[in-house]
């Protein structure tokens, strides 16, 4: 052992490791290998597989059961990405990678993350980071008026629109002016059920949602949607009256703008009228279709939600932003602060009377500078730049749609108001009917996706619709070309002829 010549007194071992960052040099060299690597990653994405060709457990196989005691080289890692980690990826990234809802990265968005780690804010107060506090007000409202909301709406960034659905909930509940937060929920004879209502097509986290609030399964009502899988309105307001007659407190409506299987809108009009006969909230999910507003002629797709009180959309879903980014705009947002304020001693600043700190709205404490990869995007690409790319997968869709309906083959299932088509094969050998003929269509069409997707060259996911098996084709990918769609469109085709006959 060595005496440290700082003269602390304190000692260290003569091999001890050594201490500090990656050198300036070092950081230069490899930061500029990264920047090459995605580049060209971008670049030959097409030669990879979409859907990751593995097998559950390959990866983990091949990693070393225990963390390295000696640091290792930067170059050996790095070769480990493309050795392990690449092939063990299904690409989001990809032009032809079609399922769920196809998102989207960007470079000025990839730059944004960077900056963001660097810089390594923990935006809470306003005092640990003025620079993200004062952004992110700005570039929502930027957003804000982007998409044609009133001023009345405030947004604030979550991370997923599981997340901030739940807070809009929560708002809610503390406007039923009940004591909830002091006194909670469990225990009181004085507090009825209280209800959350939303459609058979809307998203599984606002189940979530009511489940984590405590609120329990049991408060959500789900309301039937109609032939377009819309939500019935005459449904909506026949099941608020009869809780009321029951007992039960209606509080909260969820309505959603691009439904997660089919991409419907809900007549958020008529529900607003129905919400504010009942003095319920009403919180709009427009996680997926809410960016497509930015396009002038499709704005009334919001019609209505000037009216709602609160509203949510993911920039990283279809605004070509990295994950994660969701905006929450909420009318009320003294009552979404009633419900989560809490400024313990050490978080007292003097300044705080005159400005707003994110975690006064949330369950988080630190929250990351999310906001500047969305300014940076908003400012490379321009409200016109984004808006052209999302009416080109609106064109994209409509097209791939034209093709189905002009084949005998083929069948929509739902309508395609925005860039997910949703549709079967269902040839005319097929076209029996009875329960038995309806499962073979289910096995064709689920045979038929797993043939695409085996294929490496595109990746589509399904649902069911009235019972039946559906695919789902997601347009979205800022990459994405008409020869994509073209490719997607020749190997359903492919998988239908390789299929039908074995099939019957």
């Amino acid at each position: 052992m060595k005496t440290d010549d700082n003269q602390t007194g304190v000692t260290s071992p003569a091999s001890a490791p050594p201490t500090g960052d990656m050198s300036a040099a070092e950081f230069r060299r490899f930061g500029h290998e990264i920047v090459d690597w995605i580049a060209n990653y971008f670049e030959h994405i097409e030669d990879l597989p979409v859907l990751a060709q593995v097998e559950p457990g390959d990866l983990k196989t091949q990693l070393p059961s225990a963390p390295p005691q000696q640091g290792e080289p930067m170059s050996a890692i790095l070769a480990d990405i493309d050795r392990l980690i690449v092939p063990a990826l299904t690409h989001w990234s990809h032009p032809s990678f079609f399922a769920y809802f196809a998102t989207s990265t960007s470079a000025p968005g990839i730059f944004g993350e960077l900056l963001s780690a660097a810089f390594d804010v923990k935006s809470m107060l306003w005092r640990t980071s003025p620079a993200a506090t004062e952004l992110e007000e700005v570039v929502l409202d930027w957003l804000r008026q982007m998409i044609g909301l009133d001023p009345g709406m405030s947004g604030i960034i979550y991370d997923t629109a599981s997340v901030s659905s739940m807070h809009a909930i929560a708002a809610a509940r503390e406007g039923v002016e009940m004591r909830i937060r002091e006194q909670g929920m469990s225990g009181r004879k004085d507090l009825p059920l209280l209800r959350v209502y939303a459609s058979d097509q809307s998203h599984s986290s606002i189940d979530k949602g009511v489940i984590t609030l405590g609120l329990g399964q049991r408060a959500l009502r789900k309301i039937p949607s109609d032939s377009e899988f819309r939500m019935d309105v005459k449904a909506l307001g026949e099941a608020v009256d009869e809780d009321k007659q029951n007992g039960i407190l209606p509080f909260c409506v969820v309505a959603t703008v691009g439904t997660t299987s089919t991409s419907s809108i809900d007549p958020v009009p008529e529900i607003v009228e129905v919400c504010e006969r009942h003095t319920m909230w009403l919180h709009v999910d427009a996680a997926y279709a809410g960016s497509a507003a930015i396009v002038p002629e499709m704005r009334h797709i919001l019609n209505g939600c000037q009216r709602a009180d609160s509203l949510v959309l993911n920039p990283h879903k279809w605004l070509f932003t990295p994950f994660d980014l969701s905006v929450l705009y909420c009318r009320h947002m003294d009552l979404l602060g009633r419900a989560f304020s809490l400024v313990p001693e050490y978080l007292r600043t003097p300044e705080q009377a005159k400005v707003r700190s994110g975690s006064d709205y949330g369950v988080q404490l630190g929250r990351r500078f999310r906001a500047l990869k969305l300014w940076m995007i908003i400012r490379y690409f321009g409200h016109e730049g984004m808006a052209a790319r999302i009416r080109e997968h609106c064109r994209l869709a409509k097209l791939f749609g034209s093709w189905i309906e002009a084949s005998t083959d083929w069948e929509m299932m739902a309508p395609t108001p925005f860039a997910l088509l949703c549709f079967r094969a269902h040839p005319p050998l097929q076209a029996k009917t009875g329960e038995a003929e309806a499962k073979r269509l289910d096995v064709l069409n689920e045979a038929i996706m797993h043939g695409v997707n085996a294929s490496g060259k595109a990746f589509l996911s399904h649902t069911k619709l009235n019972d039946k098996l559906t695919l789902r084709l997601s347009i979205g990918n800022i990459r994405t070309t008409e020869k994509h769609v073209k490719q997607v469109w020749e190997l359903l085709n492919e998988q239908l002829k390789l299929l039908s006959s074995s099939i019957r």
